[in-house]
């Protein structure tokens, strides 16, 4: 079975419109699983939730009902109660577009604990956030009995940089975390409750604490400061500067408490994604024979110089000058737009790691198949 999971707190009309997407979901198709449940884990909404005890499809919808706000650990509760052996992680505000988890699933190597989806938003841009080992939350595919036996999300971050400790801690157990981009999810990114400087605050601690934690002691303060770097630098931007600076204050005061599980040399550079960058990278002979610049730098931007700067003979200008360009960012949402931007730039683009099932629109209208994508590498081409 597979178990549909959304918390909710105090938005019922998102919920709904939720509810009604994940209705129009073919139960039937979720037959080979063992069928498919909907939880819903409402986190001490101010009045309680109440939805129809089964969806349009046929589904059935159960409650959970927290006594005070958790935030993303209220999923914890929901996990344990699921029946399905696989969780498809959502948010009240996110739904996914058919069921390709079936499939997705279906294929998952046994040592696979998560994998993440194509989360498209509202724009026809996607999702910011994750790395190649490293899902995004209200778009994500779950091993339940992993999920459990790691304990689930650290209730300490509430809401932003969860996933990250979670999947540190996977990679630890020896987990993999893959995207399949199959599996697609709609996220319709409500404004509800969403403040800058709340959520520049718990950026910079969450994402301080997770670079405490798991970045080997060599690499640790270099990590630190990256993070307080870039946060500032999206504080700054978004005009939350305020919020911005408490976290600081908050990460400064909580890092000598931080429990210290650091990573090997190994499992870091699958962590932040190096693994994958030089992957990628390492055996692409353009980037040995001809200038080379990275664009619409980002997540890792770092991991992707570092990647370049190994290879003997690459040699990195701007991007005026290059003939070679490389998206420089390990986030997946953010490495595909960058891609389909640049590419009608009629240069060689080249991305920083292979994503599988991709298929996005990207000329008028016109979808590439996962296939396409591995030919278009093969003439140069690939994708961000």
């Amino acid at each position: 079975m597979i178990s549909y999971l959304l918390p909710t707190r105090n938005r019922p009309d998102r919920l709904a419109a939720t509810l009604e997407a994940l209705g129009r979901l073919s139960a039937a198709a979720h037959g080979p699983v063992g069928g498919a449940e909907v939880l819903i884990v409402d986190d001490a909404s101010a009045v309680p939730v109440e939805p129809e005890p089964v969806l349009r499809n046929g589904m059935p919808v159960r409650v959970l009902r927290r006594r005070r706000r958790e935030g993303a650990a209220a999923r914890n509760a929901a996990a344990a109660a699921a029946r399905g052996e696989w969780i498809v992680m959502l948010d009240d505000d996110s739904h996914s577009l058919d069921e390709a988890a079936v499939s997705v699933v279906a294929d998952a190597a046994e040592d696979v604990a998560a994998i993440g989806a194509e989360i498209l938003l509202p724009d026809g841009r996607h999702e910011d956030g994750g790395l190649p080992e490293v899902f995004v939350g209200c778009g994500a595919v779950i091993r339940r009995q992993a999920f459990l036996e790691l304990g689930g999300y650290d209730p300490s971050f509430h809401y932003y940089a969860e996933e990250y400790d979670l999947c540190a801690r996977l990679l630890q157990a020896g987990w993999r975390i893959i995207h399949d981009w199959r599996l697609r999810v709609r996220h319709e990114r409500d404004a509800v409750g969403r403040d800058m400087n709340m959520i520049l605050h718990r950026l910079v601690r969450n994402n301080g604490w997770v670079m405490q934690r798991y970045a080997p002691e060599p690499q640790r303060q270099a990590a630190l400061a990256e993070v307080i770097g870039r946060y500032r630098r999206i504080a700054e931007r978004e005009r939350a500067l305020a919020g911005y600076e408490q976290g600081l204050a908050e990460l400064n005061a909580t890092l000598p408490s931080q429990p210290r599980r650091p990573m090997d040399e190994v499992l870091w550079d699958r962590f932040t994604g190096l693994a994958h960058a030089r992957a990628a990278l390492h055996h692409e002979p353009a980037l040995r024979a001809q200038p080379v610049a990275i664009v619409d730098e980002g997540k890792n931007a770092w991991v992707i110089r570092q990647a370049l700067d190994e290879l003997s003979q690459c040699r990195i200008t701007d991007e005026r000058q290059a003939q070679v360009w490389v998206i420089g960012t390990m986030s997946p949402g953010p490495m595909m737009d960058a891609w389909a931007r640049r590419r009608r730039e009629h240069r060689r683009i080249i991305r920083p790691w292979r994503l599988a099932g991709a298929s996005v629109a990207v000329d008028a209208g016109v979808a590439v198949s996962p296939w396409a994508w591995n030919h278009r590498d093969e003439l140069g081409h690939g994708d961000r």
